[in-house]
């Protein structure tokens, strides 16, 4: 990571309900839906998979699915209430996307949250997925950007989800440890004390993922694997990234993440 000082603007929006499309002109946004579309989204890029395509509703995937005029059909992944879709190849476990099921394939994706999130999201200069699993890749990219930073909080049924805040936090932790000084807002702050009030052990920091609404609905479907995978910090250096003009997220390797000295890491202990 390249430490320098300067002063940015960060924006932690909590909902996405929270911050008008229009606001985002011209900056960059980070989608953050730790449980679980963000995860799944960077776990399946980095196992293989060619692009995700992202849909809002479950029509417009299996109609988009069906158009496909490529040898080789994309599959149709994502999840409703947090189960599979009837007639879908995947759901939104990211234990699943294997690179023995997805490699060399396009997903078409669709879920109850993220997805939604992400297409709020596309009036942003840049649009970034980001979770923990590529947390340092999204700090690397952010820490060499000068537009102002929106980090899009997908919620959970329209409330805030405490497992985005935290990441958010992160964020912004992670930015002040390379030396960028970050413009008051009350949310960022917010965020920011919720991350380091969580982030002294292991064991704290994934209670505080796993205290919220969407846990709860993981593991009332037997899915606590998913929250565990999620927790886990830097498994690729992949940074996905959608781009508005073709409504694809393609997986870009960030050439920063790879060379920078210091990385930040996770827990105060």
């Amino acid at each position: 990571m390249i430490h320098r000082t300067m002063s940015r603007r960060v924006e932690v929006h909590m909902l996405p309900s929270l911050c008008s499309p229009v606001r985002l002109r011209g900056g960059i946004a980070v989608v953050i839906d730790v449980l679980r579309a963000s995860t799944t989204i960077s776990t399946a890029l980095s196992c293989g998979a060619t692009q995700v395509v992202p849909c809002q509703s479950i029509s417009d995937a299996r109609k988009l699915a069906l158009g496909c005029d490529t040898e080789t059909p994309p599959l149709l992944g994502g999840e409703r209430h947090g189960q599979i879709i009837d007639g879908f190849d995947l759901d939104n476990s990211p234990e699943n996307y294997t690179p023995a099921k997805i490699a060399g394939r396009e997903i078409v994706f669709t879920t109850t949250n993220g997805t939604r999130a992400l297409l709020h999201s596309t009036e942003a200069e840049c649009v970034l997925i980001g979770s923990f699993v590529n947390l340092n890749a999204v700090l690397s990219r952010l820490c060499n950007a000068d537009q102002a930073i929106h980090l899009v909080c997908a919620g959970t049924d329209g409330e805030i989800a405490t497992e985005d805040v935290l990441f958010a936090g992160a964020i912004c932790r992670g930015l002040l440890a390379a030396g960028i000084d970050l413009a008051p807002h009350d949310a960022m702050r917010l965020a920011l004390d919720f991350f380091d009030n969580n982030s002294n052990t292991q064991q704290q920091f994934f209670e505080a993922l796993s205290c919220g609404r969407g846990a709860d609905n993981l593991a009332q479907l037997g899915l606590q694997r998913d929250i565990q995978f999620a927790a886990t910090w830097d498994k690729t250096d992949l940074l996905p990234e959608f781009t508005p003009q073709d409504h694809c997220i393609r997986a870009m390797t960030d050439s920063a993440a790879q060379r920078h000295n210091s990385r930040f890491q996770p827990f105060n202990s």
